[in-house]
């Protein structure tokens, strides 16, 4: 029977399976590259959307799937400042690099990771996803300069393995963690539920190389929709794979019974989606005179411009009134309540909810 526990803040090393706060699973704890994750403060710098793969499972969206773009959280960019900017819009205090396959951009990759690091100084946690194809000795060297943690995702369980080749797959992960020292070096699958006797085994041959094995709940995107609607059935939610989190308890069970000196976390969809999500939103900054939701979402009262001519027109018209600040972004001038109230009714003040990211994407809107 699952033994309940809450984690309470900063509490994160424990020794049996544990139920923690944020809806998760664990046992030994969880990664140092997590921690940050679960309070929202990892910048997500997905490198590129192009793979040394083709997991069927794969949940990457149409817009990243293949397509070699840069995007720092919900924003793409095209440089180094564009980069330093959400990381400071956000509040960063690491970052996680992913892909695709970030070997296929290391130059990039390595450039990135070094920015960042000389920006926001070594306390700055930067880990990377990392398929196991394309790794080598040289590569991962040239990573550990400036990345923190490495996760590997094998090979086995999009492409069936023989021993030989499974052998080389353990190999890749050693070399790393010779690199990287152990607690450093870890494991990250898809919590395929069909498949957890294979991934157990797998965890058991490569546990004394590496401090850590994180299991992804199983959910559906844009990219894997029909082959996960033809494969398995849904939870009641329907965009996660029933069974998934079972088999990831299973696993968690037998890694506490046979003692293995592991930190393995089954993250769920619901602390990806809510706790990690929400709690990275807290943390950005959002501009003048918004209020920020429980949520973390943020009101705006706001009159809009059709363009940046009439924006303009209007920041000289409406500063008359009280404080203003003008979001070039979304045409738009943001007010103070106290001068919301001031032109009421001779203005259309639109009342907006929406997230603080870059895009902004509207929850929200009416016209007050």
């Amino acid at each position: 029977m699952l033994r309940k526990h809450i984690i309470f803040k900063g509490d994160f090393n424990v020794y049996t399976m544990q139920k923690t706060k944020f809806g998760s699973y664990c046992v030994n704890g969880i990664a140092e590259g997590c921690r940050f994750c679960v309070r929202g403060s990892k910048l997500v710098l997905f490198i590129t959307g192009i793979c040394s793969r083709n997991c069927a499972y794969c949940s990457l969206s149409e817009k990243r799937k293949s397509k070699d773009k840069v995007w720092a959280n919900e924003r793409e960019i095209k440089n180094s400042k564009e980069l330093l900017e959400e990381a400071r819009e956000s509040n960063a205090k690491g970052a996680g690099i992913t892909g695709g396959d970030p070997f296929l951009r290391l130059e990039k990759t390595l450039k990135y990771a070094k920015i960042l690091k000389k920006e926001f100084g070594k306390s700055f946690h930067v880990h990377i996803y990392l398929p196991t194809k394309l790794s080598n000795k040289e590569k991962l060297k040239r990573l550990a300069k400036d990345v923190d943690e490495v996760r590997f995702h094998p090979e086995f369980l999009c492409k069936r393995l023989d021993e030989t080749e499974m052998g080389e797959e353990i190999e890749k992960i050693k070399a790393a963690s010779l690199i990287f020292g152990k607690k450093n070096t870890g494991i990250e699958l898809p919590m395929l539920p069909e498949r957890k006797k294979e991934i157990l085994d797998f965890i058991r041959r490569v546990s004394k190389h590496i401090g850590f094995v994180n299991l992804n709940e199983l959910e559906i995107g844009d990219i894997n929709f029909e082959y996960i609607t033809n494969k398995y059935k849904m939870d009641k939610e329907g965009y996660t794979v029933k069974g998934s989190i079972e088999a990831g308890k299973w696993i968690l069970k037998q890694i506490e019974k046979e003692k293995l000196k592991l930190k393995t976390h089954l993250c769920t969809a619901y602390l990806k989606n809510w706790h990690q999500y929400q709690n990275r939103l807290r943390l950005h900054k959002i501009q003048p005179y918004g209020k920020r939701t429980k949520e973390g979402n943020v009101v705006y009262l706001a009159v809009y411009a059709k363009n940046a001519g009439e924006l303009k027109k209007l920041e000289k018209e409406l500063k008359k009134f009280g404080k203003i600040h003008i979001d070039k972004r979304k045409n738009r001038v943001i007010l103070k309540e106290s001068t919301a109230k001031r032109i009421l009714g001779k203005y259309v003040i639109r009342r907006v909810e929406e997230y603080p990211t870059y895009d902004g994407i509207e929850i929200e809107s009416e016209d007050i």
